[in-house]
């Protein structure tokens, strides 16, 4: 699903970064510099970023470069999903972010929900682990994998956080306006059928 030119410049990134992590040939670091240039400039030339935003997106990275993880908390409650909705997009998606270094994926979704949405859950089963290369048509400068963890609430009430301004639930096919690059609709229906059926299995692609 994801355009050419995006998966040309994450790899040349990616190859430039390590390349830079452990090279210690003069000749060959000044090579993998010129490499991350080259990523630069595709990047910049296709999304209308500025350089410096880009560089700042590339350089910030150091050591092997890996897929980032992303982890999203699947909450039910009277057949419906809870949502966030975030302040910067005022648009709505499943509370959840980045994985904290030192947290596993289950206190990463703890920590985020109770952060995001003020519920206390406990973490029941991982859903789906999806490569977001595979789906999400929006151009993204990393390649990432997502993972949606179903959680019951114990705990807590609906409450705002620092960076959500709305807590809610939602049924199948009645979603709020969605912010695209956490999570599409495409993803929220496939969660709705572990609803419908608890024994389904865990997707990974």
């Amino acid at each position: 699903m994801s355009q050419k030119w995006l998966e040309w410049a994450k790899r040349i990134q990616a190859l430039s970064q390590a390349g830079l992590t452990f090279s210690k040939d003069d000749y060959d670091i000044e090579r993998y510099k010129e490499l991350r240039e080259i990523s630069s400039e595709i990047m910049q030339e296709y999304t209308g970023l500025k350089m410096e935003q880009i560089k700042d997106l590339f350089t910030n990275e150091t050591g092997y470069q890996t897929p980032k993880v992303d982890v999203r908390g699947v909450v039910f409650k009277d057949n419906k999903i809870l949502m966030v909705k975030e302040k910067n997009e005022q648009k709505w998606a499943l509370p959840g972010g980045f994985c904290d270094v030192g947290l596993s994926p289950s206190e990463n979704i703890v920590k985020e929900i109770k952060e995001e949405a003020g519920f206390d859950v406990s973490p029941i089963k991982l859903l789906a682990c999806l490569d977001m290369s595979k789906h999400l048509d929006t151009p993204q400068p990393y390649h990432y994998y997502k993972l949606f963890i179903h959680c019951e609430i114990i705990g807590g009430e609906a409450t705002n956080g620092l960076e959500t301004n709305g807590v809610d639930f939602y049924e199948e096919g009645h979603l709020p306006s969605l912010s695209i690059r956490r999570n599409t609709e495409a993803q929220i229906n496939l969660l709705f059928q572990f609803l419908d059926d608890p024994m389904k299995n865990t997707i990974l692609d």
